[in-house]
């Protein structure tokens, strides 16, 4: 029971890191002809392949969710604005997106089907037939 409390701990952790990093990085464009939104776009695969990758190697759901919790947590805390004035998630479209975008994800990361179960349960069924 404590290392899954500790495991729990360490998850939101990890995704409050990458929530942090996101936030701050999540404004960095490039304009190549067009503005390229360089930074939303790392911050959000980079936190997209962190809740798969746990959802992947996880039995269930709960890793994905801690660190997306984590990560959404932190990432709220920064909408707010500092006693000195500042915000790091502006009102504009890259922020807004920044946002909404990891809820999103986290949502359909989480709710997303376990198949593995059933290629298991397939794979006996016809191990058994032939």
């Amino acid at each position: 029971m404590p290392s899954r409390i500790v495991n729990a701990v360490l998850l939101v952790l990890a995704g409050a890191v990458v929530g942090g990093i996101g936030t701050v990085a999540h404004q960095i464009t490039v304009t190549w002809g067009v503005p390229i939104p360089l930074g939303l776009i790392g911050s959000l695969v980079c936190y997209t392949a962190l809740l798969v990758g746990l959802r992947l190697l996880g039995d269930s759901r709960w890793p994905a969710l801690c660190a997306a919790l984590g990560a959404i947590a932190v990432i709220l805390l920064f909408t707010q604005q500092s006693p000195g004035g500042s915000v790091l998630i502006p009102n504009n479209m890259i922020g807004q997106i920044w946002l909404v975008g990891p809820i999103l994800i986290a949502a359909v990361v989480v709710s997303w089907p376990d198949l593995r179960g059933r290629r298991r349960e397939a794979a006996a069924v016809e191990a058994r037939t032939s």
